[in-house]
């Protein structure tokens, strides 16, 4: 099985410190100066206070996408916070449940399964865990994840409006103080403890909230593989598919690619010969209503979720333009085919400077950058500017063949696992190698198999890597189809390593030229002197491919 990488608590008591100090009589000094703390570590603080203030009033107006972004981005600038980890878990949390109930998939599961039927699928889902996550599992913590999963459900609105709470405040207090008695964690040592645990909850629930014992159970399941690591998940039937689609390179949709902005569904790439393409959707054009139903009502993912459909079916969507102009379109839902590499082209024909864009790694990535190489060199290319940013991620063994195609020896990446099967070292091999100069273009949106390439080309000194430090997701996952549901997991197995030996989680990949963007590239553009007007990584890329093409392109077979 190919493995894939992909780039989504409770409300936090605030920390105090004490700090104790002796007052001097009469003298009057700033507390700073009393205690000697350096101004920027003053700064600092303050600077984080508001990043939490600015976080908890996304929470507090339910906008958990929003939340999640913006606490991760924190994140990146306070590395090692707990308290905006846990934040970042609530928010993830009511992401997750909101978005399994409005899952179809999901819905019909729930209908289908009894308590011991979900039983036999959390245990399955422990099992998996135990045998092939990247950590020897704790089992009371996937316990308390559980519960936690479940008390964040009867707060949210998904949930509830499913399973109406009791009106009275007493029986909701009954409910978490007797969930909190029943189970000790300190006495959940394996798999078996863990699932009668989860049972055990599920009675009380049932008798205090009135939620079945098979929906309380499979909070508990998706609770056990999310608190895991940031990458695991709980993967519903359509979920699971919609992963395949895209190992595959194809999915039934509109053809385009969205992300939340305004209340609204933003286009950021329409798919060419797509539907939304044939209909005349453009990039920044916004969906605002999907089938009678305003995306402004409606979170992020439920609305890109009424998106789907079977093949061939229909949907009405009203689209707004940047202009503000609105249009209402009736669109058939069709299977598209992904292309990996996008934007080949000749950017400078003088200097002989290729460009391609590589937007996933997946199943036929190696093809298609072939087919594009050879398509550029026929066209005179002497240097190669070969772009990732924005790129999530996608197969490992995609990456790693990309890499191949540029290194004639020597390590692309290490992966470690706890299980021996995971440590690998995937060597470069000298058949095949092209020779020319190459520029590789990174941002923070830069992340796993892009790092993986990226990586690898910084670490020999192959060719030059621009722009900015990517994400820093260094983690392998693999696809685990549930044998008990139309389900999955997709679970953590190793960590990745440059060649050079750097962990790539949290560090990323940094440039070996830092250039940071200063406008929008303007699509479309041809030449090499228009991307540059509106693209300062591309166009350092072109003044230093300029200085390299002395070399000439040379293949070894």
């Amino acid at each position: 099985m190919d493995r894939i990488m992909r780039n989504n608590s409770l409300h936090v008591r605030l920390l105090v410190f004490l700090l104790f100090v002796t007052a001097t009589l009469f003298a009057v000094r700033p507390l700073s100066a009393q205690l000697q703390i350096p101004q920027d570590a003053i700064n600092t603080a303050s600077d984080l206070n508001e990043v939490i203030r600015t976080g908890r009033q996304l929470e507090q107006d339910r906008r958990w996408g929003d939340a999640l972004k913006h606490f991760e981005n924190a994140l990146r600038d306070f590395p090692g916070q707990t308290e905006l980890k846990q934040h970042v878990n609530l928010a993830r949390v009511h992401m997750e449940i909101a978005r399994r109930y409005a899952d179809h998939s999901f819905l019909q599961t729930l209908a289908h399964i009894d308590q011991q039927q979900a039983l036999d699928l959390y245990s399955e889902v422990l099992l998996k865990i135990d045998t092939y996550h990247v950590n020897r599992p704790e089992w009371s913590h996937l316990v308390q994840q559980g519960m936690a999963h479940l008390e964040v459900a009867l707060d949210e609105p998904a949930f509830v409006n499913r399973y109406p709470r009791p009106v009275a405040v007493d029986r909701v207090r009954q409910f978490h103080q007797t969930l909190h008695q029943a189970i000790d964690l300190s006495r959940i040592q394996d798999r078996n403890q863990a699932a009668a645990a989860a049972a055990r909850a599920a009675q009380i629930a049932a008798q205090y909230m009135n939620v079945p014992p098979q929906a309380a159970i499979l909070e508990f399941a998706s609770g056990a593989v999310s608190s895991l690591d940031p990458y695991s998940s709980y993967l519903t039937g359509d979920q699971l598919e919609e992963v395949f689609s895209q190992i595959e390179g194809n999915f039934v949709g509109l053809g385009v690619e969205l992300k939340g902005d305004d209340h609204a569904l933003l286009i950021v790439n329409v798919i060419p010969g797509g539907p939304a393409d044939q209909a005349g959707i453009h990039t920044d054009d916004r969906i605002v209503d999907v089938d009678d139903q305003s995306t402004s009502e409606l979170s992020m993912n439920a609305a890109a979720d009424l998106l789907k459909g079977p093949e061939m079916s229909y949907v009405d969507i009203v689209v707004r333009a940047p202009d503000g102009t609105l249009r209402t379109l009736h669109i058939q839902r069709r299977r598209v085919d992904v292309h990996s590499v996008q934007d080949v082209k000749i950017i400078d024909p003088q200097y002989g400077i290729g460009y391609l864009k590589l937007t996933s790694f997946q199943k036929n990535t190696s093809s298609d950058i072939d087919q594009a190489l050879w398509s550029l060199h026929r066209q005179g290319m002497r240097c190669l500017v070969l772009d990732v940013r924005g790129n999530p991620g996608g197969l490992l063994n995609a990456a790693v063949d990309l890499a191949d195609k540029f290194l004639s020896s020597g390590t692309i990446v290490s992966t470690r696992g706890r299980s021996v099967r995971e440590d690998f070292d995937y060597q470069a091999h000298q058949v095949g190698t092209w020779r020319v100069p190459l520029m590789v273009l990174i941002d923070g949106d830069s992340a796993s198999a892009s790092e993986i390439f990226a990586g690898a080309i910084h670490d020999h000194h192959r060719g030059t890597v621009i722009g900015q430090r990517s994400y820093g997701k260094g983690s392998v996952q693999g696809i685990f189809p549930l044998t008990r549901s139309k389900a999955g997991l997709r679970l953590t197995t190793a960590k990745f390593y440059s060649p050079s030996g750097q962990a790539i989680s949290h560090h990323g990949v940094n440039p070996d030229v830092l250039v940071h963007m200063t406008a929008k590239p303007v699509p479309g553009t041809t030449t090499g002197q228009s991307v540059a007007a509106t693209d300062s990584v591309l166009n350092t890329a072109i003044t230093l491919g300029r200085k390299a093409t002395g070399y000439q392109v040379r293949r070894v077979d």
